[in-house]
């Protein structure tokens, strides 16, 4: 399957204090885990959706800048979508250091050619899934109204039939747990 990835790493980073793509966990950036991990799954390219000024030179992958300033992850997904030659781009945000390459494989098939949406207990989290190029009018249309909400993006690609909800066991849902301040490293 032909598919790109982003890597969501432009958030300001302001609970913890530093820019979480640096931090390390168990030895490693979180930014190389992401990228080492993503990089396994064989995409045709991979992006990092980054922060102006800042230097990515040790990571190997095309640098997109946000043209929607304080949008936060959405903005990344939209530069990353303008941006990709594939019909699908896996997003994942830097900040998911329990996510692992066979949940991310499993939303890859789960509906091959279309959106894929992982959804847990009810809860859609849409900073590790799949969203089509196609979507890209429908996000800019968001981001002019001023909906920065990758949660309304995610259920309104759902609702126009170009991505479906992939409802995983509740038990994954470790995979999807973030990290915002020094202590959740630990």
């Amino acid at each position: 399957m032909n598919f790109s990835v982003v890597i969501l790493a432009g958030g300001r980073s302001s609970r913890m204090g530093c820019d979480k793509a640096f931090v390390a966990m168990d030895g490693r950036q979180l930014l190389a885990r992401q990228l080492e991990m993503v990089r396994s799954l064989g995409p045709d390219e991979v992006f990092i959706s980054g922060r102006p000024k800042t230097d990515y030179a040790a990571f190997p992958s095309r640098v997109l800048l946000d043209q929607f300033p304080d949008a936060g992850p959405l903005a990344g997904i939209h530069a990353a979508l303008t941006a990709a030659k594939n019909p699908l781009l896996m997003v994942l945000a830097v900040d998911l250091p329990a996510m692992d390459a066979p949940v991310l494989h499993h939303l890859l098939q789960a509906a091959p050619g279309k959106g894929v949406i992982p959804r847990l207990g009810g809860q859609i989290e849409p900073l590790a899934a799949i969203f089509p190029v196609a979507a890209l009018a429908l996000l800019t249309q968001l981001l002019e109204q001023k909906n920065f909400a990758v949660r309304d993006f995610a259920a309104a690609c759902v609702h126009a039939g170009l991505a479906v909800y992939a409802d995983l066991p509740y038990d994954l849902s470790r995979h999807f747990k973030n990290v915002n301040q020094p202590g959740d490293l630990g």
